[in-house]
């Protein structure tokens, strides 16, 4: 059966997107940052047999941005409520068969990864993708057993996101993929640097 990969995204507005970032770059800066980010997560893994959503945030937005968000991937409206009440629904919404989230601020995810999640999916219940500051870029459910309450609980933007998430899942099999680092605040985009933000970046 085919995965569903799902994009979050958020229509990159000064203002409303990345705003620990802007706090230190500026508003209108980091919207850019934001809007090459997501230009090049949906390049860099779309490349792929899997069936790849955008989920598109806030819902006024879904028509709009046709260059950034290509057409040719169907849409899907985020809810309302936290990240988990809104990843919920994702999972809930997508067609059946296994499924994996993503945002679009992890400048050094390929669709090598993508690949390596639904191949872990194959005899596991979950697969993660863990973030260097404790919470993940990527989740995945294989779609075999429950998820009820997978995100009770979860304290968000800390250092215990991932570690919560997990513990939601004990009795599950879960598949951890190499730590990657998303860029948040001034010192993840230091870190990065400008190779970043280069589409000649963006390998298979």
């Amino acid at each position: 059966m085919r995965g569903t990969l799902i994009i979050f995204v958020k229509a990159p507005v000064a203002g409303r997107v990345k705003t620990r970032l802007a706090a230190e770059t500026g508003a209108a800066r980091a919207a850019m940052i934001f809007r090459i980010l997501t230009a090049n997560t949906i390049a860099a893994v779309s490349k792929g047999p899997w069936r790849t959503m955008i989920a598109v945030d806030p819902p006024a937005a879904a028509g709009r941005f046709g260059a950034l968000w290509p057409r040719r991937f169907d849409r899907l409206i985020q809810s309302r409520g936290d990240l988990g009440r809104r990843m919920g629904d994702a999972f809930a919404r997508t067609p059946r068969g296994p499924k994996i989230i993503i945002g679009a601020d992890a400048p050094d995810i390929r669709a090598a990864h993508i690949r390596a999640a639904f191949r872990a999916l194959a005899g596991h219940d979950a697969v993660f993708g863990p973030a260097a500051d404790g919470g993940y870029w990527l989740i995945g459910l294989a779609g075999r057993r429950p998820a009820a309450g997978l995100f009770d609980g979860v304290r968000w933007s800390s250092a215990y996101t991932l570690a919560d998430t997990v513990k939601n899942l004990a009795a599950s099999r879960i598949f951890m993929l190499a730590t990657l680092q998303d860029i948040d605040n001034g010192a993840d985009l230091k870190t990065h640097g400008a190779r970043a933000f280069s589409r000649t970046n963006i390998r298979r």
